[in-house]
């Protein structure tokens, strides 16, 4: 029974890590002037064609 348990603890820990690990490879791409890769700004829920129109006119 305590199986299904620890299994949704470290699907949850894992959805964290990915989170938190695209969330820090954005910030990095960003501070160096460059252009975050699609899959974090995805897994951010961040639409990377809106993301590049940032600062376009």
């Amino acid at each position: 029974m305590s199986t299904p348990r620890k299994n949704k603890f470290f699907a949850t820990l894992d959805t964290f890590a990915t989170v938190f690990g695209s969330a820090a490879a954005v910030s990095a791409a960003v501070e160096a002037g460059r252009a975050p890769k699609a899959k974090h700004l995805d897994t951010l829920g961040i639409d990377p064609v809106a993301f590049r129109n940032i600062g376009k006119l």
